[in-house]
This record gives structure tokens, sequence and C-alpha cells, in this order.
């Protein structure tokens, strides 16, 4: 079971604001948290790397994302309101009444995202998704100049920090998408600290992968892995009206998804699997909902001349809203197995392509 520091950490790096390109509150926030564990350094892209046993032949590098989706100011209208652009995949339909922070030079300036009232709305108005260009952010000004000495053109917007637990193994979130994978390397790397290691261990959390898998492609480049463990959210099925036909039944609370897809080494795979029977940590195996992409393990593989790649998806209800909801038990089956998968290897495994 996650310890009391485990978790506070969770909640904080949780509540952290990271919008792609700007997620310099998670990377202090990871780094903080390893640095007396691990070698840490952060890139100039804002990756954080910690590192083990770095004189080691064979490198594993784990990478999880902490930037999450987001918002830009675009344009400050003379009433004081701010209008945006998304950052990141955003769903339209869950943005109107967000409350957000502006993160501005001075600080975070808080503020709501607003439209026109339901009772004003004409027609087909109703019945269809409100486009981001029809709403617009009201942090309180009265104008564009009483606005424009709080934020400016270009500030990066993320949701209001809102983690909270639900029942005794569940939590909600604003960016558990892909905040819980990075915490899974983290708390993987402290425990790693504590073993006799025959490989070299490099946790990284990866930025902007909301906007194209780009800090995986650096950060995979200076480190030229042979092996790579990605750990990300997948869909969760247990919910009405998702189709278990197409993305597989995946439930939450019974252990992460080992994915079986081309972005995932064959051998890599089976020494994952062997290691969960062996030790009677729980897993689901899913096929991934489309052959390849998706993930920072799609950007990695192709690092150099190929890396053996496996990703470990976190099952995740009402992804990419406000309110995502994972399950501590999947977290922690997680790190069990990742973390007894790289203490037992050896170094060798990992050079014939197929069995």
């Amino acid at each position: 079971m996650l310890g009391k520091a485990s978790l506070k950490f969770l909640a904080d790096f949780m509540n952290c604001a990271s919008p792609s390109g700007y997620e310099t509150e998670a990377a202090k926030c990871f780094g903080d948290y390893l640095k007396k564990d691990c070698l840490v350094s952060t890139d100039v892209m804002g990756n954080t790397v910690a590192a083990l046993n770095t004189g080691a032949k064979t490198r594993v590098m784990l990478a999880g994302h902490y930037d999450e989706i987001g918002f830009q100011i675009v344009y400050i209208s003379e009433d004081g309101l701010l209008y945006f652009r998304p950052n990141g995949g955003i769903d339209k339909l869950n943005v109107p009444s967000t409350e957000v922070e502006i993160l501005t030079s001075n600080g975070r300036v808080r503020g709501v995202i607003g439209k026109k009232p339901i009772h004003l709305l004409k027609g087909g108005e109703r019945d269809r998704a409100i486009e981001l260009e029809d709403m617009w952010i009201d942090i309180g000004a009265e104008s564009k100049k009483e606005a424009e000495k709080l934020v400016s053109v270009g500030d990066p917007v993320a949701v209001k920090a809102n983690f909270q637990f639900l029942g005794k193994h569940r939590f909600s979130s604003k960016g558990t998408d892909d905040k819980v994978g990075a915490f899974i390397i983290a708390e993987v790397m402290k425990r790693l600290a504590k073993r006799k290691l025959k490989v070299a261990v490099y946790g990284v959390g990866t930025v902007q992968e909301e906007v194209g898998l780009r800090g995986s492609a650096t950060s995979s480049f200076a480190i030229d892995p042979q092996v790579a463990f990605v750990l990300d959210v997948g869909f969760a099925t247990d919910l009405p009206d998702i189709p278990k036909k197409q993305l597989g039944d995946i439930t939450l609370g019974k252990g992460p998804e080992l994915t079986r897809s081309c972005d995932n080494n064959v051998v890599l795979g089976k020494i994952l699997r062997a290691v969960a029977k062996k030790n009677g940590f729980s897993y689901q195996e899913g096929a991934a909902h489309r052959a390849s992409g998706g993930t920072d393990a799609a950007r990695i593989q192709l690092t150099r001349s190929g890396v053996a790649t496996a990703l470990l998806s976190i099952p995740n209800r009402y992804m990419h809203s406000p309110v995502e909801i994972c399950d501590l038990r999947d977290v922690e089956a997680a790190i069990d197995i990742l973390t007894e998968t790289i203490a037992s290897l050896k170094g060798d495994e990992f050079y014939i392509p197929v069995l």
C-alpha cells in the first residue's frame, strides 16, 4: 500500500498546473520528490530525468508525461473578458463552467469559463456543442485595462486544482492524464533506489505529449535506451455505452492494462507478464484502441536504431475532462510490476527481436 508521503506527493503533484509547454510547476514537484534518492536533472525542453546506476551498459527508460491539456489566452476584449484557444485535445462539451487558473508572470489568476445562458440560446443552438470561440474566461475584470493589469495575451491556462479521493480506492483530478503515470515512475524509482540493479534506469517525466509526443522524442534521444516502459492512461470500459467490442473489458481496480500492439516489443511483453504472474500482481490484457501511436511509446520506439518498448495503461474514466478518475489499486499494481521487472533484468534480454 502507498504510504502517507506517497499519497501527499500524489495530491500535490495532481494539483500542479502544467499545461503543455508550461510544465515548470510539475517538473519541480517531480524533481524535488526524487532528488534525495536519484541523480535528477531537467533538460532544455522541461523533461525531468531521475537516474540510477548510470554506469551500467544497458539503459532502461521509464516515461510518463506530466503535461496536461489546457488553454492559452489569445485576446482580451474591451469588457475585460479573455478569449482563448485549446492547448491539447480539448473536449468542448466539458469546457463551459470550468474553473480555471491563468498562469501569469505574477502568479495565478482565477477565473471561470462562461458562455451565453441556456435561456438565451435559439433554435438549434441548444442541440449542438458550443464552440470554443463562443466562450470566454471571466476573471471579474470590468474593463480591458483592468484585465491587462492581471493577465497578458499568451498566458497559459490550467483547470483549477481539484484533487480528491472518492471512496476507499479511487481519486479524481484534472490532469490525471498523465500525471498518474509520472507518479508511478517516481514511486518505482524510489523503490529501485533501495535495490541492487544490473541495469541503468532513467525515470523521465516528459513534456508536451498532448501536443505531439515532443518531450519523449528529445529525452529518449539523449538517454539512448535499449528498453523503455511507458506509463499512460487508457480507457476504462466499465461504464454505460463504452464499446467493449472495440476497446476490450477494462475495469477500474483490476490492475494496469498490459497492451499488445505494434508499439510493444514481444519479448518485453512476455517478461512483464511472467513477472506479474510469478508474483501474483494483478493486470488486465488489452489490444490497444489502435494498431500504433497515441502515446510516448510510439515515439520512443523509433529513437535512433530502435527501442524495445512496452506500454502500461492505467484505467481512466472521463479522459480529457476536469474530473478524470483512477484507482489506487491499479497504480499500486503497476508500481509492483515495474519494480520487480526492472530489478530482475540482467541487461541481455532484449537483443532478440521476436521469440
